[in-house]
C-alpha cells in the first residue's frame, strides 16, 4: 500500500490482487492529471462519472471529498480494487455506485472522467452509450499516459462527443479535452464481432473489448484439440474464459459434462454466455464473472482449462497466471488436471511444478506449449 498525494487530499492506495513489487502502483500520472483538471471545474450539481478507473484511484479520490460518484468499467479486479481502497480509506463503497460494462450509467453528467483503454473497440462503445447521458455543454476528460495513448482515441472523442483539445505532457500523461456539442449526429455502429470456431460449425460472438475479438488466439488454437473427449460428466471449468471458446470445444465433445465459465471481463462473460446459448440451446453451464477461481471451493473441478493472460491493464508479466496456478490447484479434485497453453519463452513448464506433482507436455507449435498439470 502506497501513499498518493491528489488534488483531492492524500490517499492509501493499494492494486488488487495486491503486489510485493513496489513498482507496481495502484495510481499513475494520468490519475493525478485528470484529478488536477477536474478540480478546476466548478462544482457540478450532478455526479461525476468514471470510466474505466483501473484501481478505483479516482473514484476514491472524489468519494472523499464528498463528491457524488458513479464509476463504469469492465474489470471485476478493477471494482475490487476499487472497494478495498474505498475501505482503507475510510469511506463508505455506497458513496460510489458501479456500473458494469453490460450495464449503461443513467444519469445526466456534466462531468466525466474516462481512462482511455487500450481496446479502440471498448472506447467507442462507451461513447456510443454515454452520449445520451451527457448534458448538453458536458465536459469530458479522457487521460492516458503517452507511450499507451492510442493514435485515433481523439478522432473517436471528435466524432462521438465533440472537438477535443489535448494539454501539453504532464509526468508523461496527457489528457484529450472535449465538450459535448448536442448538433453533432455520429453514425451508431454495430461493433459486435463474429468468427466460427475452428473444427466446429459454431459460431464465437464478441462484444466490445472482448479478447481476440476479430480472429481466434494462436494458443487458443493450439489448445483446442488437446481438449479431451467421453469425459461423461466431469466437472470442467474454463478459466479466463473470454468468448468462451475453450469452454464450447469441451461441450461439443462431452455432451454431459457439468460446464463453468470463468473471467473478470464483463463483456467476456456476456460473449461466452451468448455464444454457449446460441450453440446449445436449453442446456445449462454457470457463468461466473469473479477473479479467476478465488471463491472456489476446494475440490470442485475435474478439469480445468486455461490460456492465462500475461498482463493486468497494461503491466505485463506471469503474476496472473501463477495465481490461477495456484488457485487451480486449490479448486482441482484429487486427479483433476489443469490443460494450459503458454508461450515458450514464459516458461510454465517449471513454474507448475511448484504446485503440482506431474506435469507434462502434451502439445507444441513453434510459439507455444500445451502443458497438463495434476
Amino acid at each position: 500500500m502506497l501513499s498518493c498525494d491528489t488534488s483531492y487530499g492524500t490517499l492509501q492506495l493499494q492494486r488488487y490482487p495486491a503486489s510485493r513489487d513496489a513498482s507496481l502502483q495502484a495510481f499513475d500520472a494520468a490519475d493525478l492529471y485528470l484529478l488536477q483538471r477536474l478540480q478546476e471545474e466548478p462544482a457540478s450539481n450532478q455526479p461525476v462519472l468514471i470510466i474505466n478507473d483501473s484501481f478505483g484511484t479516482l473514484a476514491t479520490a472524489l468519494a472523499s471529498a464528498n463528491i457524488e460518484v458513479h464509476s463504469w468499467g469492465d474489470s471485476w479486479m478493477s471494482w475490487r480494487a476499487l472497494q478495498d481502497n474505498l475501505a482503507v480509506n475510510g469511506l463508505d463503497p455506497a458513496n460510489v455506485r458501479f456500473f458494469n460494462s453490460t450495464q449503461t450509467p443513467d444519469g445526466q453528467y456534466q462531468q466525466v472522467l474516462l481512462r482511455i483503454p487500450k481496446s479502440l473497440s471498448l472506447l467507442q462503445d462507451q461513447l456510443q452509450r454515454l452520449r445520451p447521458q451527457l448534458a448538453d455543454n458536458a465536459l469530458l476528460l479522457a487521460g492516458s499516459m503517452i507511450k499507451h495513448l492510442p493514435p485515433s482515441a481523439g478522432d473517436l472523442l471528435a466524432a462521438h462527443i465533440g472537438p477535443y483539445q489535448a494539454s501539453l505532457g504532464w509526468k508523461k500523461a496527457r489528457l484529450l479535452q472535449c465538450r459535448h456539442d448536442p448538433a453533432l449526429q455520429p453514425r451508431i455502429a454495430d461493433l459486435t464481432s463474429s468468427y466460427p470456431l475452428e473444427g466446429t460449425s459454431l459460431q464465437l460472438s464478441n462484444r466490445p473489448g472482448v479478447f481476440s475479438r476479430e480472429k481466434l488466439d494462436i494458443g487458443t488454437r493450439v489448445l483446442l484439440p488437446c481438449i479431451p473427449a467421453d469425459r461423461g460428466n466431469a466437472r470442467v471449468i474454463d478459466l479466463g474464459c473470454g468468448n468462451g471458446a475453450l469452454g464450447l470445444m469441451a461441450a461439443q465433445r462431452n455432451p454431459d459434462v457439468q460446464l463453468t465459465f470463468v473471467d473478470e471481463s464483463w463483456a467476456a462473460m456476456a460473449s461466452a454466455q451468448d455464444n454457449f446459448r446460441a450453440a446449445f440451446p436449453g442446456r445449462s453451464a454457470w457463468f461466473i464473472v469473479s477473479d479467476g477461481l478465488s471463491e472456489a471451493e476446494a475440490g470442485c473441478a475435474d478439469l480445468i482449462l486455461c490460456n492465462p493472460p500475461f498482463h493486468q491493464q497494461q503491466v505485463v508479466g506471469d503474476q496472473i497466471a501463477r495465481r490461477l496456478f495456484r488457485q487451480s490447484r486449490h479448486a482441482l479434485a484429487p486427479g483433476g488436471q489443469l490443460l494450459i497453453v503458454g508461450n515458450r519463452h514464459l516458461g510454465y513448464h517449471q513454474t507448475l511444478k511448484r504446485y503440482f506433482g506431474t506435469v507434462e507436455q502434451v502439445a507444441a507449435a513453434p510459439k507455444f506449449v500445451v502443458l497438463a498439470a495434476s
